[in-house]
């Protein structure tokens, strides 16, 4: 802030220059000098005039007439040197109160109009940025508030606008906005530092966690891919097992999930104390799978791919019950994310597409496993898919995907 005040005043001093230069130099008093030429000028023509007359007699005293002339031209010049002192005191008073007038209205206006506070809290935010992001990288420390929130997004935006190319500044701002449940800016942030980086364990698993996040499903099959990629590696983050976990959870891959949660308890040990909270996700994800099992009205659809399957970019699996005769139109239909197999997922009577007809009212059956990769349900060419034997409802039926229409 010293640099700011130090230019205010320079340019305060520039506008006190411009007020003084037209009162330090006036203009030039015109009709003083046009007298004083206008007297020379009546004084060579009437002592031409004198010249003549004295030529012709008319004059007796040519050179009384001369003085007296002269004397009239001396009692005509102005006194300058009075009128200059004057003309200094009038400029003096009338200076001063305009150069304080200046520096008054310069910092007056500006105290007023210069949002001077909002500035001096930007600049302050801007010397914090070291010890809020610090907070914001330790997440076992003292939690930010709200307000630490918005000054740290602050100081970083101020910040990525000078230095585009600081990938931590970007990682940090895309935690912020995954805190906020500001998908947008949190994805944004997120890419940009990965363009950066790709390499960087901590920017890869942000910018996962971020597609995983968003309600497009092709954000959240990138970030599947993502971090499957992660699992390849020589070593990997627990973070990227939990995310994984989570994410077959939520579209009701139990077994992938409880998978995951494990491998997760093979890294921490028994001594851990996260290892209790695993044992009771896995124990959730095992209660889900086991009464759908049992129900003698559903089916357990267990889910494999052939060797040579290629997976698509982008899709959804489709998962259709027919009855035995192999009827084309489902009886029970469900349209699950593309993620990772094998997985299991469970059909019963809310899955029904027939008004009038239930699953349950079948006792035997036919189960078709479809990999859609367009979203079109109409458009087959190319897709893979797998179909089980005729088998009772209430059984468990393995499907694998080997055939491509």
């Amino acid at each position: 802030m010293t640099l700011f005040w130090v230019l205010t005043l320079i340019l305060v001093a520039i506008a006190c220059v411009f007020v003084a230069i037209p009162m330090l130099k006036p203009k030039a008093n015109n009709d003083a000098a046009l007298r004083d030429d206008l007297n020379k000028a009546f004084y060579k023509d009437r002592l031409a005039e004198l010249a003549v007359e004295t030529d012709e007699g008319l004059v007796e005293d040519q050179q009384e007439l001369v003085a007296d002339l002269k004397q009239s031209l001396l009692d005509d010049i102005p006194n300058d040197q009075n009128k200059t002192e004057e003309r200094s005191l009038s400029t003096s008073m009338v200076l001063v109160p305009s150069l304080i007038l200046v520096v008054a209205l310069s910092y007056g206006l500006y105290a007023v109009f210069g949002n001077y506070q909002k500035v001096q809290h930007w600049q302050d935010i801007s010397q914090s940025l070291p010890e809020l992001s610090k907070k914001l990288m330790n997440p076992q420390g003292v939690e930010l508030t709200d307000k630490e929130m918005e000054d740290l997004t602050l100081a970083l935006r101020t910040r990525l606008h000078y230095e585009p190319q600081d990938s931590t500044g970007w990682l940090l701002l895309g935690r912020i906005g995954l805190a906020n449940r500001d998908m947008e800016t949190a994805i944004g942030a997120m890419k940009k530092a990965y363009a950066i980086e790709p390499q960087d364990g901590d920017i890869k698993l942000g910018y996962a966690q971020a597609l995983m996040l968003s309600n497009d499903q092709v954000d959240q099959q990138s970030a599947r891919t993502l971090l499957n990629k992660m699992l390849k590696a020589d070593y990997v983050d627990l973070r990227v097992y939990s995310l994984l976990a989570f994410d077959a959870f939520e579209r009701q891959d139990y077994p992938t999930a409880i998978e995951h949660w494990q491998s997760m308890q093979q890294m921490i040990g028994p001594n851990d104390g996260r290892y209790e909270m695993l044992s009771r996700s896995i124990a959730s994800a095992k209660a889900k799978m086991e009464p759908a099992v049992l129900d003698e009205h559903a089916v357990s659809v267990s889910i494999s791919l052939g060797s040579e399957v290629v997976l698509p970019n982008q899709g959804v699996v489709i998962v259709s019950v027919h009855s035995a005769d192999g009827a084309p139109m489902p009886i029970a239909a469900a349209r699950y994310p593309l993620g990772n197999f094998p997985f299991t997922v469970i059909m019963d009577d809310s899955n029904s597409m027939m008004q009038g007809r239930k699953l349950s009212d079948l006792q035997e059956l036919i189960v078709r496993v479809r990999i859609d990769s367009d979203g079109n349900v109409a458009t087959r060419d190319g897709d893979w898919f797998g179909e089980s034997q005729v088998v009772e409802l209430g059984s468990e039926v393995k499907v694998e995907i080997n055939k491509q229409f």
